[in-house]
């Protein structure tokens, strides 16, 4: 198996570069943003690969990291996402705020991906939950807060203080993550307004 390769562009197609390896060029599929961060043809550029060996073809997808690349298998491990959904998916979303919109169970950060429904998008932040902290740059408190929302288990002056927030216009994982904020400053007893005012004032920095 093809694990990585080394070369210089040689050309673009709709959704593939052509990398030449010692004269030889290979096809490599990637997604729209690895593609943009590509350099010009006649460059080197180093592509960490996934091979997927059908019976009919052998396909070569290219990432910019290794990291990138552990995303794509992920992804296509939850039902209804293949290789075609799951560089979309990347297109999209960089591997960090992919990483972050799991771990908050952001769905729609998910679906605005083309071709990624609501249903889709529901199962990739639900399979992916307990995988997606490890890659998450998000504090580890607004987690849990955010999964204790998701099931209803946040304390009521929490739950009503994020439901403030997102009537304001804010997003549900800002507003979890500006509230986690806020209990850790006031404490678990705090009241819902004092919650609000002081996540407004870590929304406002």
């Amino acid at each position: 198996m093809i694990g990585k390769l080394r070369g210089v562009i040689d050309s673009y197609g709709e959704d593939y570069v052509i990398l030449d390896v010692g004269g030889v060029g290979y096809q490599v599929h990637c997604a729209a943003r690895t593609l943009q961060a590509l350099p010009t043809p006649g460059e080197a550029a180093v592509l960490s690969i996934e091979t997927h060996v059908r019976e009919d073809q052998i396909r070569l997808f290219g990432f910019r990291s290794d990291t990138e690349r552990e995303w794509f298998r992920l992804l296509q491990t939850v039902q209804g996402v293949g290789a075609k959904v799951a560089l979309a998916v990347l297109s999209t979303l960089p591997p960090a705020d992919l990483a972050n919109a799991i771990a908050l169970r952001d769905r729609a950060a998910v679906a605005r991906t083309p071709g990624v429904g609501p249903k889709v998008a529901e199962r990739i932040v639900t399979e992916l939950k307990d995988k997606a902290p490890a890659f998450a740059a998000v504090d580890p408190a607004v987690i849990q807060l955010s999964g204790a929302i998701e099931e209803r288990r946040a304390p009521q002056p929490v739950s009503d203080a994020i439901s403030a927030l997102v009537n304001l216009g804010y997003g549900q994982p800002q507003a979890a993550a500006a509230v986690a904020s806020a209990v850790r400053g006031a404490g678990e007893g705090a009241e819902t307004a004092q919650l609000i005012r002081l996540g407004l004032k870590e929304l406002s920095k």
